[in-house]
């Protein structure tokens, strides 16, 4: 027995889902760059510029205070951003099927 087709205006029809979804997925693959980026960028910094990455602020070098004191609240504004924007793509894909 085969499911009956849904309504062209159902909030969950199979089109709806692969836009929110391919949507979705650019939404992820830029928060995953952006994170790599300062993931991978941390230790080339160290390496390509170890005089600037040496430099006392705040009592610690730069490079303990952006690895022990801005990585974590950078994942978390990364992971707010992350949430935010995909309830937003989800609100946004339900207006335009009410419309």
């Amino acid at each position: 027995m085969s499911t009956p087709p849904s309504p062209p205006d159902a909030v969950h029809s199979e089109e709806f889902l692969r836009l929110l979804m391919r949507r979705q997925l650019k939404l992820s693959v830029a928060c995953a760059a952006t994170f790599l980026v300062a993931l991978l960028g941390l230790p080339l910094l160290n390496y390509f510029a170890p005089a600037l990455m040496a430099t006392r602020v705040a009592g610690f070098t730069l490079s303990w205070l952006i690895l022990g004191v801005l990585f974590f609240p950078f994942v978390w504004i990364i992971s707010w951003r992350f949430i935010r924007r995909s309830i937003a793509l989800e609100d946004d894909e339900v207006k335009s099927v009410k419309r």
